[in-house]
C-alpha cells in the first residue's frame, strides 16, 4: 500500500466523482482509477459502489476512510514537528474561516508578534472544514455555527448579536431596533443556504411565523453591504461584519436568537508548535477585548 493511494482514496472519498477528484489532485482521470484500482486489489474488497458517474463509500470503504485519515493525519503532525525543531520562528500557520470579517484584525496583531510566521487561510464549508481538521491540514478553524464531535476541540469565544443592515432611505433608517415581523415583507440580500448566519436567521425568521424573500443569494458575505448600500434589499449581518458606510444604519433585532457563536476549532490530538499556541492566545484575547466592549 502506497501513499499516494491513501491521498487519491481520500479526495475520491470527498468528492464522490472521478472527474472532480481528478481535477482537484491534477491527475488524469485513468491514472486515478487505476490507482483507486490498485488499492482496492491490494485490500481485497471494493472501497466503493458505483452509481452512473458517481462513487460511493460502501461499508468497506467507509471502515477504511477512518484509518486512512488517521494515518495521514499522523504523517502531516510528523511532519509539522520536525519542521517546527528545525525553524521554530518560521513556517505556515493554516487556517480554516466560515466567514473572514474578523480575521485581518487578528493577523494583523499576531503578525505583529511573529513577523517571520506565514498564513494560508481557506474560507469553507463546514463538511470541507471537518475534513482538513480530520486530514490535519489545518491548525485552526473559525466557525459560525460551533462544530460538535469527539474528536474536534470546539471553544465558544463570542456570541456575535445579528443586525439588520438597512439603506439610509429605508423606512426603518431613524430606528435604533425593530422586530422580526415588521421584516415580513422586506426584500432581502443574503448569503447561500449552507451559511452559518443565512441557516440561523432563516429559522429565526420561521419561528415568528414568515421566510425571508431574498432578491439575491450569493457566497461572499462582504458583499452584501454595496447591496443594502444601493438599495437592492436590507440583510442580516453579524456585528462583527458591521462597516461604518455613510449610506447605511444597522438596527438591533428585538430577539435573543438573533446571535451567532463563533469558535475556535482543533483536532484534539494535533501537535502545536509555539507558534501555534501563540496564534490562539491572541485569538482569545482578540474576541475577550471585543465582549468587554460590546458590554460596556
Amino acid at each position: 500500500m502506497e501513499l499516494l493511494q491513501l491521498r487519491y482514496f481520500l479526495e475520491v472519498a470527498r468528492s464522490e466523482h472521478v472527474t472532480a477528484a481528478a481535477r482537484n489532485l491534477h491527475v488524469t482521470q485513468s491514472s486515478l482509477s487505476k490507482t483507486i484500482q490498485r488499492l482496492e486489489e491490494d485490500l481485497g474488497v471494493p472501497l466503493f459502489d458505483r452509481i452512473g458517474r458517481k462513487l460511493q463509500l460502501n461499508e468497506y470503504g467507509r471502515r477504511f476512510l477512518r484509518r486512512a485519515q488517521r494515518a495521514l493525519f499522523e504523517l502531516e503532525q510528523g511532519k509539522q514537528e520536525l519542521s517546527d525543531l528545525s525553524s521554530p520562528d518560521h513556517g505556515t500557520l493554516e487556517l480554516a474561516v466560515t466567514s473572514a470579517s474578523v480575521l485581518p484584525d487578528i493577523l494583523r496583531q499576531y503578525r505583529k508578534d511573529r513577523p517571520h510566521i506565514q498564513f494560508h487561510v481557506q474560507m469553507l464549508t463546514m463538511k470541507e472544514m471537518i475534513m482538513l481538521l480530520e486530514r490535519g491540514a489545518v491548525d485552526y478553524c473559525l466557525s459560525s455555527p460551533p462544530i460538535q464531535r469527539d474528536d474536534i476541540e470546539c471553544q465558544i469565544i463570542y456570541k456575535d448579536p445579528i443586525l439588520v443592515a438597512v439603506p439610509n432611505g429605508h423606512r426603518l433608517a431613524a430606528r435604533s431596533s425593530v422586530s422580526l415581523t415588521e421584516l415580513r415583507n422586506e426584500w432581502f440580500v443574503g448569503v447561500k443556504v449552507g451559511y452559518g448566519t443565512r441557516d440561523l436567521m432563516d429559522a429565526v425568521c420561521r419561528s415568528v411565523g414568515f421566510e425571508p424573500h431574498y432578491v439575491y443569494e450569493g457566497d461572499e458575505p462582504a458583499r452584501l453591504n454595496n447591496l443594502v448600500e444601493a438599495e437592492i434589499g436590507i440583510a442580516f449581518i453579524p456585528s462583527t461584519a458591521r462597516h461604518e458606510r455613510a449610506h447605511i444604519q444597522y438596527l438591533e433585532i428585538e430577539t435573543r436568537e438573533a446571535v451567532r457563536e463563533i469558535a475556535l476549532l482543533w483536532h484534539k490530538s494535533r501537535y502545536f508548535s509555539p507558534a501555534a499556541l501563540d496564534f490562539r492566545k491572541i485569538v482569545v484575547e482578540y474576541f475577550e477585548a471585543k465582549t468587554r466592549q460590546t458590554r460596556n
